[in-house]
């Protein structure tokens, strides 16, 4: 257990982002498994408006350091590749 009050501190925050995390990550799988499901549907019109919602959601995690810029650029592109299949 720690003992100086800077690591129980530094406890305490590794608690709370692991939990943030875990929301943001739980959300993005939701979020692409929307866009996915539209897709494998055939629905064009339900599937541009998941990928819109999924651009901005990505973006956002983008800028909460949820996801690297990469990472979050490469999901887009294949899930706009999958859209633009349709």
């Amino acid at each position: 257990m720690a003992n100086h009050k800077s690591s129980i501190k530094r406890i305490r925050q590794t608690i709370v982002r692991c939990e943030r995390n875990r929301f943001y990550r739980t959300r993005l799988k939701n979020i692409v498994k929307d866009v996915r499901s539209a897709v494998t549907a055939g629905n064009k019109e339900e599937a541009a408006s998941a990928m819109t919602v999924a651009n901005k959601q990505i973006q956002k995690f983008v800028s909460k350091g949820v996801l690297k810029k990469e990472t979050a650029a490469r999901k887009i592109s294949r899930l706009h590749r999958a859209v633009n299949a349709l």
